[in-house]
């Protein structure tokens, strides 16, 4: 698979993220390498660029893109991992602490372009949707033919913010009592089917939010979202700062309370003459509403449109 990937908001993450010769910056979702081949430029000579991602066609690829541009950069170190566990993956990169964190986040545009990968609802696939296809996690095609329906429904509900969930929940469970569902195409017709006529002449696709809510399921995106955002939080050195691009409400709600959370200090009654919660800022918002992509970037990009940049800076 060629690995093309156009990095969103590149000017406004570079210029949030303050680096300079001798930073030390994790991305934390390599893909193509789009945000990290600039900001390797920034951090040269001696500076150390960490790239992480769970995707071995992107490790790959970037690898090629990276060191083509290196710049006799001090240290380049390429890992394999999920950004839910950074903590160790950071620790297997033996750096001392970052001067910055990116998380780019979502399913990224090779991804969505390889047919294959199945996370695509405009041409027929197998129905996959992992991230790391050479996991054992159950894919899409697991999960529509083994959940209950009751709990398809919160699925597409939750994580797709799906108005017709309970009906496509229902009609899923109908079509694979008749065989197992295997493909994309499939799923699409299913979804189709199950929402109104009318529904389906607004709001884009009409698999467009059943889809996302499997990607989310099957990868689990929303639950390593958090326990990175505070991991990476921890490795921040003082002034440090972390950027996160989100593309949708919910992962842009979870970044928007992590951060705000952080950024609390003492919540003891006010008339305690004393603090005794002992709670303390860690970090405070650069951005306080969401940085978003110009009318420029968009046409050249239509996948920035839903783009949110959010910026915390370590205390």
């Amino acid at each position: 698979m060629e690995y093309r990937h156009t990095p969103v908001l590149l000017a406004e993450v570079t210029q949030q993220l303050t680096l300079h010769d001798g930073s030390i910056f994790v991305d934390c979702t390599l893909g193509g390498a789009g945000h990290t081949k600039r900001i390797t430029q920034l951090v040269a000579p001696t500076g150390i660029v960490v790239g992480i991602d769970q995707d071995d066609a992107a490790l790959t690829a970037a690898a090629d893109t990276l060191r083509l541009g290196q710049q006799e950069l001090t240290a380049l170190v390429l890992l394999k991992g999920n950004f839910g566990n950074l903590d160790d993956v950071l620790l297997e990169a033996r750096i001392p602490y970052a001067d910055a964190f990116l998380f780019d986040l979502g399913v990224s545009s090779p991804q969505l372009d390889h047919v294959g990968r199945g996370f695509t609802y405009q041409e027929d696939a197998p129905l996959d949707m992992r991230m790391d296809s050479s996991s054992t996690q159950p894919t899409a095609a697991d999960i529509v033919n083994s959940y209950s329906e009751t709990e398809l429904a919160r699925i597409l509900r939750e994580y797709g913010e799906e108005r017709w969930a309970s009906r496509i929940a229902a009609f899923i469970v109908a079509a694979r009592g008749q065989h197992r569902l295997s493909t994309t195409g499939e799923l699409v017709e299913i979804v189709k089917a199950a929402i109104p006529a009318a529904a389906r002449r607004t709001g884009g696709h009409p698999a467009r939010r059943t889809f996302q809510a499997l990607r989310i399921e099957v990868n689990h995106e929303l639950d390593v979202l958090e326990r990175g955002l505070r991991s990476a939080v921890g490795w921040l050195a003082p002034k440090g700062r972390i950027a996160v691009i989100s593309y949708h409400s919910l992962e842009d709600r979870i970044v928007r309370d992590v951060f705000t959370e952080l950024s609390q200090g003492c919540i003891c009654p006010p008339d305690l003459p004393v603090c005794r919660c002992g709670q303390v800022p860690v970090v405070r918002s650069v951005t306080k509403r969401p940085i978003v992509p110009t009318e420029a970037e968009i046409e050249q990009n239509p996948r920035a449109r839903s783009a949110r940049l959010r910026v915390a800076e370590r205390v």
